[in-house]
């Protein structure tokens, strides 16, 4: 298993930890339900270093992203950035991304999930027929999630940035905690407000900042959050999670990711997914809440009033925000509308659910 610079920090701190995407990676400290509340209501902090990073560069940059990503990257001015997908030839989806322009035309980030790292690289570098200029940063590039309410009021004095005012999806550079080149961005995996910050693992940079982090906020409540706590906040406002929700066999159409694919300009599989906007999707990812009492777990089977199966869950939890079951899973599209009866295989048991519209409420 590969450590982030903060591994040591977890242990420290009583993490629990485990493997995710070949990282040994905290998945709680105090417990969910604990870590999801501090969040919601104030402030929590993610080590979330394994993601990966590519930096893309040089005059042809641009037409390779535009080519292998499902939103429009012209629209992006230095400072903003966007949410995107890889799809595959086959109109699935290699992976979803965060696209950052750097430099308009020029310098571009992408930031992709950890268990794709090597794939993605492999399937950029694949239609990369003109030669922009490729560097994979991610073994050397720390990123922290600070998420919640109150994450930016605890950070603002460690930095000249004005993150209180910085607008959803934007970032700037520049000095946090007294490291140098720090890139500071306006979003999140939680919903719950926040930011993310980027910097290279050089001069015990890492330990500056996650001490700063903790002496700034710990006295105002502050808490460390692990990867179980992220998954139970994502799946609240209905984001999809890569490998669960959305992988190389579902298509952006399906997902309900329509908003992300842009048919004005050429990308893979746009013909494809031209077509199944046209004819309509027969399966739809939507959100339900259990009516019976028992929790959706990836891989049971959604079914009809009687009995037959229509479709798979995804995703499901106790939502500790809610107080109620709920899930994501595919359906066939008669079932998507927001109020239908559905029922949930749990065992031998078929408990049941109703569509709803997400973010859950």
């Amino acid at each position: 298993m590969k450590n982030t610079p903060f591994t040591s920090k977890h242990i420290a701190l009583g993490a629990k930890m485990a493997e995710f995407a070949g990282y040994n990676m905290p998945i709680s400290y105090t417990g969910i339900n604990d870590e999801h509340a501090a969040v919601r209501k104030n402030a929590g902090i993610f080590d979330v270093s394994h993601m990966g990073e590519f930096i893309l560069k040089g005059e042809h940059a641009l037409d390779l992203i535009q080519r292998v990503t499902s939103n429009d990257a012209s629209k992006l001015k230095a400072g903003q950035a966007q949410y995107s997908c890889l799809p595959n030839n086959e109109s699935g989806i290699v992976d979803d991304l965060l696209v950052y322009c750097i430099e308009e035309n020029k310098v571009y980030m992408l930031v992709v999930n950890a268990s794709n790292i090597e794939k993605d690289w492999n399937w950029i570098s694949s239609h990369n027929t003109a030669g922009a200029e490729m560097h994979n940063i991610s073994d050397k590039t720390c990123l922290l999630a600070i998420q919640g309410p109150n994450a930016t009021k605890i950070l603002q004095a460690l930095t000249d940035i004005d993150i209180l005012n910085m607008k959803y999806y934007t970032f700037a550079k520049g000095k946090f905690a007294g490291v140098d080149n720090v890139l500071i961005s306006a979003t999140g995996y939680t919903g719950a407000g926040g930011v993310e910050i980027y910097f290279e693992d050089s001069n015990d940079a890492a330990n500056i900042i996650w001490d700063a982090i903790f002496a700034a906020g710990g006295p105002q409540g502050l808490k460390p959050v692990g990867l179980g706590a992220r998954d139970t906040l994502r799946l609240e406002m209905g984001y999809c999670l890569y490998g669960n929700d959305i992988d190389d066999t579902t298509s952006p159409l399906e997902a309900g990711l329509g908003w992300i694919t842009k048919f004005t300009k050429d990308f893979t599989a746009r013909t494809l997914l031209e077509a199944q906007k046209a004819t309509g999707v027969t399966r739809k990812l939507v959100g339900f809440e259990m009516v019976d009492k028992g929790i959706p777990r990836h891989g049971y089977e959604i079914l009809d009033a009687t009995g037959t199966s229509i479709g798979v869950v995804t995703s499901g939890t106790q939502a500790p925000s809610l107080g109620k079951a709920i899930g994501m899973g595919y359906v066939q599209g008669v079932y998507a509308t927001a109020g239908t009866e559905i029922f949930i295989k749990v065992r031998d048991k078929s408990l049941q659910a109703k569509v709803v519209k997400i973010p859950f409420a």
